[in-house]
């Protein structure tokens, strides 16, 4: 009995280790590890720390792109359990292009960084851009619009602002005077010379930063250059021309000149719209791109864009097509992933069409579905009659010269021949150094 018993207690000794043993071949005292299981309460795995640099000229738009990173941010952490800080940087159009040029020549590039469309040429062939080539976004732009933002036959940007622009034109202040945009430099002077007489002014002029003036030659020669000297580009980079072979371009510019507000050197981009807003002025030679910071100001405001005349011949007036804006890779980028989830959420299926909305920026994508501003219906009009032409590409440069020479100009501490001859060299500079 005794003998019985004791095989009884044995082997219920053996059953308790066996039992003990096979419960997860946990050692004894041995605390279970923690599941990584995200979506539940059950401890998750620490979110990796990525921190991207962006580099944008949209001064006027911060709070908006802080909130549309902001849902980026929260979609990588949910999605990919990624905790991303934007570190980002916007400052002002007459400064951007130098500090962003320091930037990457100095090896300090932004992850991700905002340059004009025309300006890509020179920043691929200098390493700064990557091929964006097989990014999910290029499959939803539209053809026309992914054209501008191509080099060698490669995406290299994510376009923003795809523009039909000319002068920004107050259509209230034209139906009470009895204006239509005029088609010719003789109409233009005679719409002037009525609004004078009328105690209104017909140019808003912003001075204060220099990109505002030199969009007056970025129209002005766009239309000169495009309706009677389709090869002066060419024959620039040959040498074999001059800024003197379109010196009509100074008609315009003349004449918006005599017919400005006074102090523009006071004025810059902000309180010109605002001026422009409460009708200071008839006419600005700004682009649509200010259409937020406008209405902003007076969300009841009617304006137009209309093409800037530029001769006596009404088929030379036509739009400036144009990508001025676009967003870049860093092909140095520490987290390129990261930054590149960041430019295809630029263009995201559910949320790029209400900050493109908000923006007042044209759609550019098959996934932007909010319907146009009459301003851009308005000078569509003119593209689908023929009346447009494609933005210039200028030589590195060149465009911060206008600027420089213009303000020179308005001032009269340089004459027409001090700017020929300022932006014949600063053009054949450009070409040397290429």
């Amino acid at each position: 009995m005794k003998r019985a018993l004791f095989l009884l207690l044995a082997l219920t000794m053996v059953i308790t280790l066996i039992s003990a043993c096979s419960s997860g071949n946990k050692g004894i005292g041995e605390k279970p590890a923690p599941t990584q299981t995200a979506g539940n309460d059950e401890v998750t795995a620490a979110p990796k720390k990525v921190e991207l640099k962006v580099f944008m000229t949209f001064p006027r738009f911060k709070d908006q792109f802080e909130q549309y990173f902001d849902q980026f941010k929260e979609k990588q952490l949910a999605e990919k359990n990624i905790n991303v800080t934007i570190q980002l940087e916007m400052p002002n159009a007459d400064q951007a292009k130098q500090i962003l040029q320091s930037r990457l020549s100095s090896g300090d590039a932004p992850d991700l960084f905002t340059l004009h469309a025309n300006d890509i040429p020179t920043y691929y062939d200098a390493g700064y851009i990557a091929d964006l080539t097989g990014q999910p976004f290029v499959g939803k732009l539209y053809e026309a619009v992914a054209e501008t933002v191509k080099y060698d036959s490669k995406v290299a940007a994510l376009p923003m602002e795809s523009l039909s622009w000319g002068y920004l034109y107050n259509k209230t202040i034209f139906r009470d005077n009895g204006i239509t945009p005029p088609q010719t430099l003789d109409e233009m002077k005679a719409a002037a010379e009525k609004l004078q007489a009328a105690g209104v002014k017909p140019f808003l002029l912003a001075f204060q930063e220099s990109w505002i003036p030199q969009l007056m030659m970025a129209l002005s020669l766009g239309g000169t250059v495009s309706a009677s000297h389709p090869d002066w580009i060419e024959k620039m980079n040959g040498g074999e021309a001059s800024y003197a072979d379109v010196r009509s371009v100074f008609d315009i510019i003349d004449l918006i000149m005599a017919n400005g507000t006074d102090k523009p050197f006071e004025t810059g981009n902000e309180a010109g719209s605002a001026d422009f807003a409460n009708g200071k002025a008839a006419m600005w030679v700004q682009g649509p791109w200010n259409a937020e910071t406008i209405l902003k100001v007076n969300p009841d405001m009617e304006f137009g864009v209309a093409p800037l005349p530029v001769s006596n011949q009404a088929s030379d007036t036509m739009i400036n097509l144009a990508t001025s804006t676009s967003l870049a890779l860093s092909p140095k980028s520490a987290n390129k992933e990261v930054a590149q989830d960041l430019l295809n959420y630029m263009l995201d299926d559910k949320d790029s069409s209400a900050l493109f909305e908000e923006l007042k920026f044209n759609p550019i994508a098959t996934v932007h579905t909010y319907e146009v501003f009459p301003w851009v219906n308005e000078a569509s009009e003119y593209v689908s009659q023929g009346k447009a032409y494609l933005d210039l590409k200028l030589p590195n440069g060149v465009t911060d010269e206008t600027a420089k020479q213009l303000q020179s100009y308005y001032v009269k501490d340089a004459t027409q021949e001090d700017v020929i001859a300022a932006l014949d060299k600063v053009w054949q500079t450009a070409v040397k150094t290429k």
